[in-house]
C-alpha cells in the first residue's frame, strides 16, 4: 500500500509539516499543539476530534476477528513505543552519559540501604530505604540498564529501530552505570568508614553466593522485578503511582534479597574499596557476568515476552504503519 500523503498545517511563524499515518483501520494526522488532530476512519470520514497526546497510530474498536480491543492497555503499547524512540535514537556519548547519571543516582539508595541495615540490622528496613535511589532514577529521567528490557525491545519489536542500536543502549548503559555508580561507591567508602564492616558483608553476600542454580534464580526474579516496575510506569500517567510503584519494588528487590546486576554491584565496589572484601574483582566479574544473564532473562521472558504476546495485535499495527511509512 502507498504511504499517506503529507499534510501542510500552519501555527504562528509559518507552516509546518505533519505525516498522516496509517494502521489497520485508524488514520492520524501528526499536528502540533497549537493545531491539534483529527482523527480519520477507513471511510474517509471525520470521526472525532483528538489532542496532540493521542498517537499517530490509533486502534480501531474491533480486532480484524471482530472481537473488541482493550483500549487501555494499547494506549499504555503506544505510550510505551513513543517513550522508547528517542531512547534509541541516542548517540552513545548521550547512552553513557545517562547510564552514569542513573549509577551516581542509584548509588544514593545503596548509602541510605547501608545506613538503615547498620542501625536497624533490618534488611526489609534497609529495602525501603533504598527506594530513594529508584525514586532518583524516576524523577531524575535517568536509567538502568535493567530498565531496557521492556521499552526499548518494545520499540524494535514494533519496527521503530533495530537491533543494534537495542544493543548499544543495553553496552553504553551498563558502562555508565557501573563508571558512576563505581565512583559515588569509593565517596561511600571514604566518607563513611564507620559503615566498612557492613558494606563488606552485604557485598559479600552477593558475590560469594557464586554461578549456581539458586543464585540465577534470584537473579531471574530480579530481572522480572525491575521490569515489572518499568510496566507499572508505563501503565499511568500520575507521578504519584510511579512513586509508589517504586517504593514497592525497592522493597520487592533490595528488602527481599533478589539479585540485580547494577545495584549488588555498586554494594560489591563499596566492600571492595574498603581493602576488607573476601572476593576480588574477577570473582566479582565472573558473578556478575552470571546474574546479567539472569537479570536479561528474567526481564525479557517473566514480562515483556508476556506483555507483547498480549499485544500482538498492536504491535502488528506498529509494523504496518512502519511499513506504510517505508
Amino acid at each position: 500500500m502507498a504511504p499517506w500523503p503529507r499534510a501542510t498545517e500552519h501555527r504562528a511563524g509559518g507552516p509546518t509539516r505533519g505525516v498522516a499515518t496509517r494502521a489497520r483501520g485508524y488514520v492520524a494526522l501528526v499536528t502540533t499543539p497549537e493545531t491539534g488532530a483529527r482523527a480519520r476512519g477507513t471511510d474517509g470520514e471525520v470521526d472525532s476530534e483528538v489532542s496532540i497526546d493521542d498517537l499517530a497510530v490509533r486502534p480501531p474498536v474491533v480486532h480484524n476477528d471482530g472481537h473488541p480491543r482493550e483500549e487501555p492497555l494499547e494506549r499504555s503499547f503506544d505510550r510505551i513505543v513513543a517513550e522508547g524512540r528517542p531512547r534509541l535514537a541516542r548517540s552513545w556519548g548521550d547512552v553513557v552519559a545517562t547510564g552514569a547519571t542513573g549509577g551516581m543516582e542509584v548509588a544514593f539508595g545503596v548509602l541510605a540501604l547501608l545506613i538503615v541495615k547498620q542501625e536497624t540490622g533490618s534488611s526489609l528496613l534497609a529495602g525501603l530505604a533504598f527506594s530513594v535511589g529508584f525514586i532518583a532514577l524516576l524523577l531524575g529521567h535517568s536509567e538502568l540498564f535493567t530498565e531496557g528490557f521492556l521499552v526499548p525491545v518494545t520499540v524494535v519489536a514494533a519496527g521503530e529501530s533495530t537491533v543494534r542500536a537495542l544493543l548499544r543502549l543495553w553496552i553504553g548503559t551498563l558502562a555508565g552505570n557501573l563508571a558512576g555508580g563505581a565512583l559515588i561507591a569509593w565517596v561511600i567508602d571514604e566518607a563513611f568508614p564507620g559503615l566498612r564492616a557492613t558494606a563488606v558483608s552485604v557485598g559479600s553476600h552477593y558475590v560469594l553466593a557464586g554461578e549456581t542454580l539458586h543464585s540465577f534464580c534470584l537473579g531471574l526474579l530480579g530481572g522480572g522485578a525491575i521490569t515489572l516496575l518499568t510496566r507499572m510506569h508505563n501503565g499511568t500517567d500520575s507521578d504519584g503511582a510511579k512513586i509508589v510503584a517504586s517504593v514497592a519494588i525497592a522493597f520487592v528487590l533490595a528488602g527481599v534479597g533478589l539479585f540485580h546486576s547494577v545495584l549488588d554491584s555498586l554494594l560489591a565496589f563499596v566492600a571492595l574499596d574498603t581493602s576488607r572484601a573476601p572476593f576480588g574483582y574477577l570473582a566479582w566479574l565472573t558473578w556478575f557476568g552470571w546474574i546479567v544473564l539472569a537479570n536479561l532473562v528474567g526481564g525479557l521472558a517473566l514480562t515483556t515476552l508476556l506483555r507483547l504476546v498480549r499485544s500482538r495485535q498492536r504491535l502488528l499495527d506498529h509494523r504496518s504503519a512502519v511499513a506504510d511509512r517505508a
